[in-house]
């Protein structure tokens, strides 16, 4: 302990104070249990009593929240759990900032932007470079977000095309045991593909650009031997290609496209003693221009917070027994 002490912080606004403290006041409730203080609250006016050190703290994070809270958004626990991380790390990133740029509107009228530092970085790679290799962890935003700056360029039109590509790894069972003809046969692989066009444009919109062959979703077999000019190209799942199937994808980039592969190198499926394109296209394409590399963590997980938790306890359960 470094000796008791007492802060106050008002929010000086009752509408972010209600988008701050939650129904019943749970948020603040949330915060005293985090941070083990306690913490009253008297109109829009917040009293933090507890460890100096923890007060400090606290009155950091209550400052991102009634700042992001102003801008009209309802803190969630995600939104808490994340400024705490960034009041108590190393960076001097802030919410406010991280989220500052609205990167589309979806079909239900609401706000797309990045959540976390990482995924700005990510945002930023994008924008920068014409092949972006998003490497991380379930939950992270990586397919979601290079779904949606697909959109994005094809709505400002700086490309004419979106293409969504995943390698068709049979896991358990085989495809020729799988019902229908071969589009039916790899659907099943290439959903996360349509749900993140969906939850951008709209089953119904999303439809009606596939009909037209605009936007295509595809295994990645259906890539060889093709050359995609004007088009943003998306590969998911790239930890389950080998060298040679992740080789001939890059390859197929035309002029005016721009190419994102994501993956998670910790969940390879390939056949045991097969080498991963991700992992090998790391060591051969570090340094090229034009070509970033973006790797994100537990820290920018933004699902449901128990699954920041489960991966949190895989990698210590790793750690533990390399």
């Amino acid at each position: 302990m470094t000796g008791c002490a007492e802060a106050k912080i008002s929010v000086n606004d009752n509408g972010a104070a209600c988008n701050l403290f939650g129904s019943l006041d749970s948020n603040l409730k949330f915060i005293e249990e985090k941070s083990a203080t306690s913490i009253i609250a008297r109109g829009d006016e917040i009293i933090v009593r507890g460890d100096q050190k923890a007060v400090r703290s606290t009155i950091a994070l209550l400052e991102q929240l009634i700042a992001w809270s102003k801008k009209g958004n309802s803190v969630t626990i995600s939104d808490i759990n994340y400024a705490w991380h960034l009041v108590n790390g190393s960076s001097r990133d802030n919410l406010v900032e991280i989220r500052s740029e609205v990167l589309l509107t979806n079909h239900r009228g609401k706000s797309v932007y990045p959540k976390t530092a990482g995924q700005a970085r990510y945002i930023q790679a994008v924008k920068d470079n014409d092949v972006i290799f998003a490497i991380g962890p379930a939950g992270t935003g990586k397919t979601y977000l290079a779904v949606v700056m697909a959109v994005r360029a094809f709505k400002n039109k700086d490309v004419n095309r979106i293409v969504l590509v995943r390698p068709a790894v049979e896991a358990g069972e085989k495809l020729g045991f799988l019902p229908g003809d071969i589009q039916e046969k790899v659907d099943p692989y290439l959903r996360p593909l349509y749900d993140g066009l969906y939850n951008v444009l709209g089953a119904d919109q999303a439809q009606r650009y596939m009909e037209r062959n605009v936007f295509e979703v595809a295994p990645l077999a259906y890539m060889r031997g093709r050359t995609l000019d004007d088009s943003f190209v998306i590969l998911d799942e790239a930890q389950n290609t080998t060298p040679e199937q992740m080789k001939m994808f890059l390859t197929r980039l035309g002029f005016g496209s721009k190419a994102v592969v994501t993956g998670d190198i910790t969940q390879i499926d390939l056949p045991k003693g097969q080498s991963s394109g991700l992992v090998e296209v790391q060591k051969i394409l570090q340094g090229v221009e034009g070509a970033a590399f973006i790797h994100l963590t537990g820290d920018d997980v933004i699902r449901h917070p128990m699954v920041q938790k489960i991966i949190e306890a895989y990698e210590r359960y790793e750690s533990q027994t390399k």
